[in-house]
């Protein structure tokens, strides 16, 4: 297709809005006779001009909707590779325990009495998460990864607060996820980086030059962003604690290690899960979503409050307030409890001796496709063995033909495939990272790695056309640069009613 050529906008067969279908006097409804007094709406609030709705039948509305419906790529439709994510399927079983009406229909201010189902629930979750994680106890607050981040920082600085000290830097390693150094600043301290050695992992002798007094503490997550678990993780947490600082554990890649490691054990203070990636809670949409956070012995006067306590052995399960040395609440309420009740269920249906089964097919199914895509997309650190994701790279193949990363990310779009994440982490060149997860067959991982090796394959015979992909989706390759200039959010009144969209 040329450069330029304008395509026709997301939607059905022959029009690319709801509005394509309007006309004046249709109707999808009918509202029921008046049986109480009319009243006007003040002359204030009136609008001068009836609002510019579309007008349509019930059978074009229903219809318009279900195409759009269809052309969703999410979990439930196909493999979804994205490295880092840890997309994996969402079991229907955690939706149905969810939809229970003890769990649906409860309401926060309910006296506790009433609720002590979905309190021991809570209750039994922050102690399967301190035996997962190796913490002593847990809060279930954060409503997300990156305020789970956001808490283990704020308990790191009551901590040395209450020591007296001020101090002002947290390390993060370059390949770091990119919510790490904006937490950090979050929390008021300054990011610095710690650059990988030849292998990918931390350079420890760099992080000894770089550790001081001044240093209130390390993020990192093990495996690291590459997928590779670092080998020197308790010289790394002796190194740190040796300054009086404390390690953070970003639970992005805990599935790697369930059931098999715990962060605990390898020194780390801080523990956050999430629980979209680890205990399969629905991932996306921007939530909401679940980021526990476990800590140490030495760190739960810190914790969030209100934390659910047990009377005694047998007795009721009670919201406990008082923790003078607590930072507070991070989230209204209790968390998003109806998330936690889908972690609970994954957990409970897997069970203590399940849990490192996750881990084995989550590392076998990465080692295998790294494995049949390696010829054409080599591992971007062969020197050490992935684990649960593996970071490839394009870079040979763009300097063969000078297709790149995005290039074959849209083409797996052409095939079927949701694509890899690419151009993640920044410290490689033309970076495709790739985490199947432990949820997907071999027949899967096969058909995946072939669709890969074919655009390869492309880019040798016809280049140009990966350039131009994808090439059979309603909305072809966009302008990423202007939308993100030219941002619209919503139909502008008065324009063409077909919306037409340029290829780069």
């Amino acid at each position: 297709m040329r450069q330029g050529a304008p395509v026709r906008s997301q939607g059905p067969p022959g029009h690319g809005t709801i509005a394509d279908l309007s006309f004046p006097g249709r109707r999808a409804s009918s509202l029921p006779a008046l049986d109480v007094a009319p009243a006007s709406v003040p002359e204030g609030f009136r609008r001068r001009e009836p609002p510019a709705l579309p007008e349509v039948a019930e059978r074009d509305l229903v219809r318009h909707y279900t195409a759009l419906s269809q052309q969703n790529y999410g979990v439930d439709t196909g493999v979804y590779p994205l490295g880092s994510c840890s997309m994996k399927y969402n079991p229907k079983v955690a939706e149905q325990i969810a939809a229970l009406p003890g769990f649906q229909r409860v309401h926060p201010l309910q006296p506790e009495a009433t609720v002590q189902g979905t309190l021991e629930l809570l209750w039994r979750l922050e102690r399967a998460i301190c035996a997962i994680t190796g913490m002593a106890r847990a809060t279930l607050q954060p409503p997300a990864g990156a305020c789970g981040e956001l808490t283990g920082l704020l308990l790191m600085r009551a901590h040395h607060a209450e020591r007296g000290e001020q101090r002002r830097k947290v390390l993060i390693p370059e390949a770091a996820h990119g919510t790490n150094p904006a937490s950090v600043r979050l929390g008021g301290y300054e990011a610095v980086t710690v650059p990988a050695d030849d292998r990918g992992l931390v350079d420890v002798r760099a992080l000894e030059r770089l550790v001081d007094d001044d240093v209130a503490g390390l993020m990192l997550t093990n495996p690291n962003t590459l997928g590779l678990f670092e080998e020197d993780i308790e010289r790394i947490c002796a190194i740190v604690h040796g300054v009086g600082g404390l390690v953070y554990y970003d639970g992005a890649n805990l599935n790697a290690i369930l059931g098999k490691a715990r962060p605990g054990d390898m020194g780390f203070d801080i523990v956050h899960v999430n629980t979209h990636k680890t205990f399969a809670t629905p991932h996306g949409g921007g939530g909401p979503g679940a980021g526990p956070v476990g800590v140490v012995e030495a760190l739960v006067p810190y914790l969030p409050v209100p934390r659910v306590e047990r009377v005694e052995p047998d007795g009721p399960y009670v919201l406990a307030h008082d923790a003078p040395r607590s930072i507070g609440r991070m989230h209204g309420f209790h968390g998003n409890v109806g998330v936690l009740v889908r972690a609970w269920t994954y957990l409970a249906a897997h069970g203590a001796d399940g849990l490192p089964e996750v881990a084995e097919r989550a590392v076998l199914n990465a080692n295998y496709l790294a494995a049949r895509i390696s010829a054409a997309f080599p591992l971007a650190y062969p020197a050490t063995r992935p684990m649960h994701e593996f970071v490839a790279t394009a870079r040979g193949l763009k300097a063969a033909t000078g297709v790149r990363a995005a290039d074959v990310a849209k083409r797996l779009i052409d095939l079927g495939y949701h694509p890899s994440t690419v151009y993640f982490p920044l410290v490689v060149e033309e970076a495709l990272m790739v985490e199947p997860t432990e949820t997907e067959t071999r027949e899967t991982l096969d058909a995946l790695a072939e669709a890969f090796l074919q655009v390869a394959e492309e880019a040798r015979r016809d280049p140009e056309r990966l350039h131009e992909a994808p090439l059979t989706t309603p909305v072809r390759r966009l302008d990423e640069a202007r939308a993100a200039r030219q941002l619209v959010l919503r139909w502008p009144a008065g324009k063409a009613r077909r919306s037409e969209v340029k290829v780069t």
